[in-house]
């Protein structure tokens, strides 16, 4: 770990032919801190996760992750940290407890380490009961559940989420969230979130930093944030910062 320091990019870019996906990207996220990484659509919160977890290769710039070099230690901060894609595989012939003892082999994790590992995520997320059924059987919350303990299998120092309430009705979007919460005060891990959805990251995030076009346009506490654009809350910050402001008078004259 540098400094306490887990993410930390300088002038990180990445292109696609024309498209720039990231642009000039000089980021600090701190140990310990849930990191709400907002923007539309498009706006390169994916491919910015994809770079830090090793998964490609930026344009230009230079990023440390948990200490390390991005340049020439892809497979080490693979090994050290976990990402869970907006939309991972998850094998629903498999109980709870085959998923997660085949992501610990994938991971070089087994024996009695890995189910004593296994027991405690388990219990932690309220699943014993249920952990020998099949996956198929289980509800979107619940599937959400196991696929971010699997993230967690290996112990990393810093989780990647990427838009983790997608899909998931409001329950279990609660569910989710509370999951965090607890994770991070029971492990110290780090989170990375990144999210369109600014009342989740109003809950859960204590760290923000908004994202439009590639380029990183605010970056602070939701307070910070708040206070800044001297708004009442994160989603008018958000609105007011990338734009979007519906036009209510022109909707009610509108026929």
């Amino acid at each position: 770990m540098n400094n306490g320091v887990t993410i930390q990019t300088q002038k990180l870019s990445k292109t696609f032919g024309h498209v720039h996906a990231v642009r000039n990207l000089t980021l600090e996220v701190h140990q310990g801190t849930r990191f709400g990484f907002l923007g539309p659509n498009g706006a390169g919160k994916t491919t910015t996760v994809r770079i830090l977890s090793g998964l490609m290769q930026q344009s230009s710039g230079t990023a440390r992750v948990c200490g390390l070099p991005l340049d020439s230690k892809r497979n080490k901060i693979k090994a050290v940290t976990g990402l869970l894609p907006e939309t991972p595989g998850l094998y629903s012939k498999l109980s709870a407890v085959e998923f997660l003892e085949f992501i610990g082999a994938l991971n070089d994790r087994n024996g009695d380490s890995l189910h004593n590992r296994i027991d405690r995520l388990l219990a932690l997320l309220g699943l014993e009961s249920r952990q020998d059924d099949l996956l198929e059987s289980y509800s979107s919350g619940m599937k959400q559940k196991v696929l971010i303990a699997s993230t967690l299998l290996h112990e990393p120092e810093l989780v990647f989420l990427d838009e983790p309430t997608a899909r998931l009705d409001p329950s279990a979007s609660v569910i989710v969230k509370e999951l965090i919460e607890i994770l991070a005060q029971a492990t110290g891990t780090t989170f990375f979130i990144c999210t369109h959805q600014t009342s989740f990251a109003e809950d859960v995030c204590d760290q923000i930093g908004i994202i439009n076009e590639g380029q990183l346009v605010a970056s602070g506490s939701v307070q910070d944030l708040i206070s800044a654009t001297k708004v009442k809350n994160l989603e008018e910050a958000y609105l007011q910062i990338v734009g979007g402001k519906v036009d209510r008078e022109a909707l009610l004259t509108w026929r």
